[in-house]
């Protein structure tokens, strides 16, 4: 099996150790070896970005647009296989894996745009004869930690606009899925990127991530992962008065009034709660129902899930894949059980299933009669679990939905112009969704929450551009 490298400033790079991908819905396939790296490869990779910083900050706006083109253009016309490989390391049906890979390329020709876009303010001054123009410039070097639920959507929001803004790049991906991450720096290697501005190194954020959170020569780190390891790198990066821009957890609630329309309200919480095998932050785990139509909007879900395909991601027909590895698959037990020993009934799934090839399946799960203080409402499980609130009406429904540690996506599902409006406003989230699934957000619009699930400023769109450049408001006497 070929080992897959790391790529520091230009070249690939052979690592003392390797890990194997292994594939989650068959334990039996190995998907590649891939670098396993050492500190002194983040140093290296560090000092090639700041080698090569200048000279990309000061590119012009049309060879950026060119780059980031040329590889969104490579993702787009190869989002089959390389949707086929996402699926194939991450679990992901293949629909949602081409779906995914056809955004990554997406993001770039965005950010391609942007490049050309970005623009300055001059402005007279309160004293005669003075002007001030006022510049956005590249930060430098830019430390970017990716998760593993999305492993080519959300490199490609972090890598696309950070070369838009002129910053060289050092990317660590999730340790679980060096696939994708290696198969994208193949594409950026070949783009007309200058030797250094782009860098990957492989393996574990304990050593790797900590190395990079740390550098000194590390303008900035954005970061999408757990809370824990987001808070611990808020500190170190306020320490050193770096940069950080933080995408953590979510327990979204998905509200469903009495008014609202059953099949719409069903397909938003089966697409939110279990599709991606649950494995979003902005799935909608906690279902707060109204009582006029709770028991309808119950038994219509048993009904829904029991038809649900649990199945190897790459099989034809499969709607939810495995879980990304052991460890997630056994931690999503470990809540169904908390459930039940918290009082929650269990009215479906929950199970380990098998399949004809050994892998990580679970049956979607479904609780009732749960309260906002169990566990299973206020921790986030990262799996194909949801529960059900019941609520009197609506002010308790938004009262439920906001009491939460966190805030990154809210559901309503009503046919009332007034209380979809309310809840618009009041919602403490930073993505609001009517009659639509919690999950699912477009490439060219601000990403990001309050509360515990984001700190610092928006991913994608237009708003990506204040954290990778830093403003500069100069005075000239004429």
């Amino acid at each position: 099996m070929d080992t897959q490298n790391n790529f520091i400033n230009g070249e690939w790079l052979k690592p003392g150790q390797t890990k194997d991908d292994i594939n989650p819905s068959d334990v039996s396939d190995v998907v590649g070896a891939y670098a396993q790296s050492e500190v002194n490869d983040v140093e290296n990779a560090v000092a090639a970005a700041k080698a090569a910083s200048a000279e990309w900050a000061a590119s012009t706006p049309q060879q950026r647009f060119d780059v980031l083109d040329s590889i969104g253009s490579e993702i787009l016309a190869r989002k089959q296989d390389l949707g086929r490989l996402l699926s194939r390391e991450e679990g992901k049906t293949l629909p949602e894996g081409i779906g995914e890979t056809g955004r990554a390329g997406q993001l770039f020709k965005f950010f391609a745009g942007e490049a050309l876009r970005m623009s300055g303010e001059h402005i007279r001054s309160v004293r005669p004869g003075v002007g001030i123009d006022i510049q956005r410039e590249a930060i430098g070097v830019v430390g970017l930690i990716t998760p593993w639920n999305f492993p080519i959507a959300i490199p490609a929001w972090k890598i696309a606009p950070a070369l838009a803004f002129g910053n060289a790049v050092v990317f660590k991906p999730a340790d679980l899925v060096p696939g994708c991450a290696w198969a994208l720096t193949e594409i950026i290697s070949r783009s007309g990127l200058p030797q250094g501005v782009f860098n990957l190194v492989m393996g574990k954020g304990s050593k790797v991530g900590e190395a990079l959170v740390n550098h000194p020569d590390v303008a900035g780190i954005s970061f999408t992962g757990s809370v824990d390891v987001g808070r611990q790198i808020a500190v170190k990066c306020a320490q050193r008065m770096a940069k950080v821009q933080l995408e953590m957890g979510g327990k979204n609630p998905l509200v469903v009034l009495d008014d609202a329309d059953l099949d719409i309200a069903v397909g938003c919480a089966i697409n939110g709660a279990y599709f991606s095998t649950g494995q979003r932050c902005t799935a909608s785990s906690r279902i707060v129902v109204t009582d006029g139509i709770h028991d309808r909007f119950v038994a219509e879900m048993q009904a829904q899930m029991s038809k649900l395909k649990v199945d190897d991601a790459l099989a034809e027909g499969t709607q939810i894949g495995p879980a990304v590895d052991e460890s997630q698959l056994d931690k999503n037990f470990e809540y169904v059980e908390i459930a039940k020993r918290e009082g929650a009934r269990l009215v479906c799934g929950g199970e380990r299933l098998q399949r004809a090839k050994k892998g990580f399946y679970m049956s979607p799960a479904l609780f009732t009669e749960t309260g906002n203080d169990m566990r299973i409402n206020r921790e986030e499980v990262f799996g194909p679990v949801a529960s059900v609130v019941r609520v009197k009406d609506y002010d308790e429904a938004l009262a439920v939905a906001n009491d939460t540690e966190f805030g990154l996506s809210s559901g309503i599902c009503t046919t009332s112009l007034k209380y979809a409006d309310h809840f618009r406003n009041n919602a403490q989230a930073g993505m609001v969704m009517v009659n639509l699934p919690t999950a699912g957000v477009d490439y060219h619009v601000p990403f990001g929450g309050r509360k515990g699930s984001s700190y610092g400023t928006r991913e994608q769109g237009s708003y990506a551009v204040e954290f990778y450049t830093t403003v500069k408001t100069s005075y000239t006497l004429a």
